[in-house]
Order: C-alpha cells, then sequence, then structure tokens
C-alpha cells in the first residue's frame, strides 16, 4: 500500500492509518502450563506471556547463569584454576573435581552450564574474585546493572538460602542479556564436552527436544522446584523463556514457544509506505519520503497504527538519502518504535 500526501501544514505532516490488528496475541489463547511463575520476551525485552513473572522466587541452579557471565567477564577463558578442599564435595550436582587439580576458567565453565557442578561455581567464584563473598558482591551490583529489581544472590550455586530470589522476568531478562555474549551462547548451545576423560552431557533437554533451542540452564531444590531459563531461535527471531516451580518445564516450554511463533511473526513493518512533500524552487515539484527499514516481532491481530513527522515543505536543493523526518509506529495506540524518513532522490534548483 503506498500512500501519497500532497497537503500542507503548518509545521509538520502526521498521517495514521490502521494496518492489521496488533493486541496481546496470547490474552485468549493461553497454554496451560504447569508453572507456578512464567514469562516469555522477544530478546528485546517484549513481553508476550506472562505469569506472576514478578513474584520473587527461590532460583535452584539458574543462578549459574550470573556465576557464568560474571566469570566470563572477568577471567581470560585459558586461566588456570587451582583446586582446593573447600571447592569440592558441596551438596548437589558435581563435575567431582578434587583438591589439587588443575582446570582451566573455559573447562569450569562447560561443568557449570552443561552438569551444573556446584563445584564448578564455587570454584570459579573464589578463583575471580578471591572469595565467595566478594563474587557474591559482583553477582548483585550486575543484577542491579542489568534493572534486576527482583533479584539478590547469596552464593553462586543457587543451593537455598533465605536471601537468595529472582524473578521469572529478572531472569529472562538475565538471560536474555548473556545471549549476546559469544563466549555463554557457545557453551550454553554445547549437548556435551570432554574434558580429560569424562564426559559431560548437557542436562537441557530442550536442545534436543525443542526445535530451535540454542541454549538454556536447568535447576532444581526440594525447595525451589524444577527451574528452567532457554532461548529459542527461528526464522531469524530469538525468544527467552523462563518457567519456576513448573513440573512439566520442558513442555511448558515448548508449548509457549511454538505459541509464541504461531501467533506472532517478524516482519518489516515499513515496507510499502511512501509520502511526498511540495518542494519550492525545484526542477520537481513533489519530493519522495520513504521509511528506513523497520523490523518487529509483532502478533497476528491487534492494531497498529503510523504516525510521519516531516515537514509541510522544503526548499530545493535536497540530496538523497537526506533525513526528513521520522515514523513513529503504535500498537494499540502504545508507541513500539520509531524510524527515519528519508528522501529518495535528489532535488536542484529549477534553473
Amino acid at each position: 500500500m503506498v500512500l501519497i500526501i500532497k497537503r500542507l501544514c503548518a509545521f509538520t505532516l502526521a498521517l495514521a492509518l490502521a494496518v492489521l490488528n496488533c493486541g496481546s496475541a496470547f490474552a485468549d489463547n493461553d497454554p496451560d502450563i504447569s508453572a507456578e511463575k512464567a514469562i516469555l520476551i522477544h530478546e528485546d525485552g517484549e513481553i508476550l506471556f506472562n505469569k506472576k513473572a514478578d513474584k520473587r522466587s527461590l532460583i535452584a541452579s539458574t543462578t549459574k547463569i550470573m556465576t557464568a557471565i560474571i566469570a566470563i567477564e572477568n577471567c581470560e577463558l585459558s586461566e588456570v584454576v587451582d583446586i582446593k578442599g573447600e571447592y569440592c564435595g558441596l551438596e548437589g550436582s558435581s563435575m567431582y573435581l578434587k583438591e589439587g587439580e588443575k582446570y582451566t576458567v573455559e573447562e569450569l565453565l562447560k561443568g557449570l552450564m552443561l552438569v551444573s557442578g556446584n563445584d564448578a561455581a564455587m570454584a570459579l567464584a573464589c578463583h575471580t574474585a578471591k572469595s565467595e563473598k566478594e563474587f557474591v558482591k559482583l553477582m548483585n551490583k550486575k543484577a542491579s546493572e542489568l534493572g534486576m529489581t527482583d533479584t539478590h544472590y547469596e552464593n553462586p550455586h543457587g543451593l537455598d538460602a533465605k536471601r537468595h530470589y529472582s524473578s521469572a522476568s529478572d531472569l529472562a531478562k538475565l538471560m536474555a542479556y548473556c545471549m549476546k555474549n559469544e563466549t555463554f551462547a557457545k557453551i550454553t548451545a554445547m549437548g556435551s564436552t570432554q574434558i580429560g576423560e569424562q564426559t559431560f552431557i548437557n542436562h537441557n533437554k530442550l536442545l534436543k527436544l525443542c526445535k530451535g533451542c540454542i541454549g538454556g540452564k536447568t535447576g532444581f531444590t526440594e525447595a525451589a522446584g524444577r527451574c528452567l531459563v532457554s532461548c529459542c531461535e527461528r526464522n531469524g527471531t530469538r525468544l527467552i523463556c523462563v518457567t519456576l516451580k513448573a513440573p512439566d518445564d520442558w513442555n511448558d516450554h515448548i508449548k509457549l514457544y511454538n505459541r509464541a511463533f504461531e501467533l506472532y511473526s517478524k516482519r518489516n513493518i515499513s515496507e510499502n509506505i511512501s509520502f511526498t512533500v511540495p518542494v519550492i524552487s525545484g526542477d520537481a515539484e513533489t519530493a519522495f519520503v520513504l521509511p528506513k527499514e523497520y523490523m518487529a516481532f509483532l502478533p497476528l491481530s491487534g492494531k497498529i497504527s503510523y504516525k510521519a513527522e516531516m515537514p509541510s515543505f522544503v526548499f530545493a536543493p535536497i540530496q538523497a538519502g537526506d533525513r526528513a523526518g521520522k515514523l513513529k509506529l503504535y500498537c494499540d495506540d502504545k508507541l513500539i518504535g520509531e524510524t527515519e524518513l528519508y528522501y529518495r532522490d535528489s532535488i536542484m534548483p529549477a534553473l
């Protein structure tokens, strides 16, 4: 649909038009999931599904997502870590470190993320910050920087502690951030790895069960229940899902991803839109104005409107590619983005 605008206004030219419906796609079609708390977001932060996602909760070993990113951002992968007795023998999952052994930071990260080693978490924490206490300070500082307002860490492994908690919303925010880190993304996507004589199999079964799953972290304690954070990418669109206290977490994530990719689509919403403005003293009477490409992950139902803001007329000369204004995009009257408008052609003064 091409829109041609030729009327003069005092300062700007504004246009609003309905193109498609864009409501809350999940509103009337909420999947039946087992999770007590859950969230599904686009990697840019748009919330697609929310079930008590801001409620604080125990998070078990999903804690190790933060442990991993702190170690990655503060250490070289090749650094050698001397394993001390205090790192070994913690309750829960383990990569079975032994006092006196030596591992690289990279090897410990693999043991941390694939088999959820509590011993690996302690080794990384003490190597990175010299003590568990100092490492936890780094964890909480990072949480604050990322706007994780419902999160507080007490340890690097996720064993239950009174002041150790987060929310589905905060964990999704953290995972979206971490997946932008090449090292983190590479490790969390591994199905298995060999370290010395040991083979470690990733606990995240979604890597095989869910089409497009490219990473995640499991967690479980009796008090926290089953916790799962995952990332799924299909057709160039990346989503993040978090479930807490979810007896059927694998299927919860699969249902949410499948539903989202069924109801939403990534498209260039500025395609086939153009405007014209009168040109004063030019070798052409009008100038074509086009929006720069704007890609968005939008529901297939709801109401979208556009508003173009640009001069009511322009004096020659103008150059192709010069900025002409901006195009704002609204979904159900809520601003969801904007893109620049530019002149398509050069127009010189009339002779």
